[in-house]
């Protein structure tokens, strides 16, 4: 596997399991009496966030990338009058 791909699959898999899971120990371990457990809930929505910027990342990568195939397609069908998958 190649090291962007490890660092990739770190970013938007393991990072955000990483921090919820010391989110839920955090609340474990708080429980409930201290601001631990508070801490805790907050790590967890930072876990989310985390995964949602990522996943609105890869949005807009696969966005840019299907602009691109109907430009290509328009540019098919001013060229040769028709569509490039009639």
């Amino acid at each position: 596997m190649q090291p962007g791909r490890v660092l990739l699959n770190l970013t938007r898999v393991w990072l955000p399991i990483a921090i919820a899971v010391a989110g839920v120990v955090a609340i474990v371990v708080g429980h409930g009496t201290n601001g631990t457990a508070a801490a805790g809930v907050g790590l967890l929505i930072v876990a989310l966030i985390v995964w949602m910027v990522n996943w609105m990342y890869r949005m807009s990568v696969d966005s840019n990338r299907e602009r691109e195939r109907e430009e290509a397609a328009r540019d098919y069908f001013t060229r040769h009058g028709r569509w490039p998958d009639e």
